[in-house]
């Protein structure tokens, strides 16, 4: 309820307020779990990212490696085609190495599988990235062989992790009650992994859109994991607010005017860390609402396409339902400005944490 009201007082929501919004809420979390160090893996990583993420950004333009605006795109996104992007190099490897030495120090075979699989899906954006640069157009792989790859490396995660047990059939909707998946485990398991990776991907389309809803979700997520008060998952905990602190870092240079991109090396990433870090702590349905943004996203391209394939069949003219899809892209061309629509979808996405931790507490 606090945060309700402060979300509501604050007229202009930008980069500043949700930091300081986020630092708040971490100081709460931190007193109330009786433990600071959340904050103090938060505020590391933060500063960490913005030393990164500021001489990175230097160095990404004088190689020349700039972001190729597609064509199908708004318009008022051509001034954009000299932005600097591959930015995920600089949110993702600071967190590769800290899960790394996490992983030597504890020995674990669990974090071991989430640091090869968030490594596979950051080798799949990083070529992604490669490729789009040096082929100068907005897409590096295609659709498919993204798609193959990225599937390829979720069903090695998804079937080592469910032979060793690390994936639990039960997924929990509250202490009281969850749902037995059975059978279906493993094609919900690839869904969450692969769907969230790319809804995330979808969700970058405007600056600081996904570096901040992301920086919110993995918050919520990692405060979650605490509430579970299983000590073996602990660590999971501490690796999202570390995320959460990298994200909130790169936002200070991706929000608008961004001053780099994150490129699919840093969305596809992001989303496999908050799709794998669910199914291994048995946070899948807190996470779906944390989610909402991202799923909203993908959902508005699935009903687009649908929709369009679906007319054209039937009168030979196909037929659109938002003026440009992802979602983020219909508000631009109704004429709200992109400032807004990220601080709007910002604030939704933060309702959207205090729903899914309210919903945890009573249900």
């Amino acid at each position: 309820m606090i945060l309700q009201k402060m979300i509501g007082k604050i007229k202009k929501f930008n980069f500043k307020s949700l930091l300081i919004l986020k630092t708040f809420a971490l100081v709460a979390t931190s007193y109330l779990f009786n433990n600071f160090i959340f904050i103090v893996v938060f505020t590391l990583f933060f500063f960490i990212t913005l030393f990164t993420t500021k001489n990175g950004t230097e160095i990404i333009r004088k190689l020349n490696l700039l972001q190729n605006i597609r064509t199908e795109g708004p318009s008022n996104h051509y001034k954009k085609s000299e932005t600097p992007t591959m930015g995920g190099v600089f949110l993702i490897i600071p967190f590769l190495i800290f899960l790394l030495i996490i992983t030597i120090n504890l020995g674990s075979l669990k974090l071991f599988l989430l640091l090869l699989t968030i490594f596979g899906f950051f080798s799949i954006g990083f070529l992604d990235d490669y490729l789009s640069i040096r082929n100068k157009e907005n897409t590096g792989l295609k659709t498919k062989e993204k798609f193959i790859l990225q599937s390829f490396v979720s069903i090695i995660f998804i079937l080592l992790a469910n032979e060793k047990n690390f994936i639990d059939p039960f997924i929990l909707v509250s202490d009281s009650w969850g749902i037995n998946t059975n059978i279906f485990l493993l094609p919900i398991s690839f869904l969450v992994l692969v769907g969230i990776s790319n809804s995330v991907n979808l969700t970058d389309g405007l600056d600081g859109l996904a570096a901040g809803c992301s920086g919110i979700v993995f918050y919520g997520l990692g405060t979650e994991i605490l509430m579970k008060e299983q000590q073996e998952l602990f660590v999971f905990s501490i690796l999202c607010f570390a995320m959460s602190g990298i994200c909130l870092g790169f936002l200070k240079y991706n929000s608008y005017p961004a001053k780099i991109f994150m490129g699919d090396t840093g969305s596809l990433s992001i989303g496999a860390i908050l799709g794998s870090i669910a199914l291994l702590t048995n946070s899948v349905f807190t996470l779906s609402i944390f989610s909402g943004i991202f799923i909203i996203e993908s959902l508005s391209v699935m009903i687009q396409v649908a929709f369009f394939k679906i007319t054209k069949k039937l009168f030979n003219r196909g037929k659109r339902i938002f003026l440009m899809a992802p979602l983020h892209h219909h508000f631009e061309l109704k004429g709200v400005s992109e400032q807004k629509i990220v601080e709007n979808f910002w604030k939704i996405n933060i309702l959207l944490v205090i729903l899914g931790i309210v919903l945890k507490i009573n249900l």
